[in-house]
């Protein structure tokens, strides 16, 4: 079982009305809630002057396919997208 302690991140959840810093932990690939930083994980990750927040939806995107795949296919659009963080 891999976890994954972000600290001192602050936390935004517009869903959750949660706008505070914090420690969040991940176990096995989900979100298990919020926790103090002495919690023991296989990872931790300072997220100090960083936010942590669910991920970001683009709800309109323009990729350069059909007719300019020499340029973007719809492969490497949606992989810059996801390495800025929008899902």
């Amino acid at each position: 079982m891999k976890s994954i302690l972000i600290k001192n991140g602050r936390i935004i959840d517009p869903s959750q009305n949660l706008d505070q810093t914090g420690n969040l932990l991940i176990e096995n690939g989900k979100i298990t809630g919020l926790c103090e930083a002495t919690v023991s994980a296989d990872e931790i990750i300072d997220a100090t002057g960083l936010i942590v927040s669910p991920g970001f939806i683009d709800i309109h995107v323009s990729l350069c396919e059909p007719g300019f795949e020499e340029d973007e296919t719809i492969e490497s659009g949606t992989a810059a997208a996801l390495a800025g963080g929008v899902t």
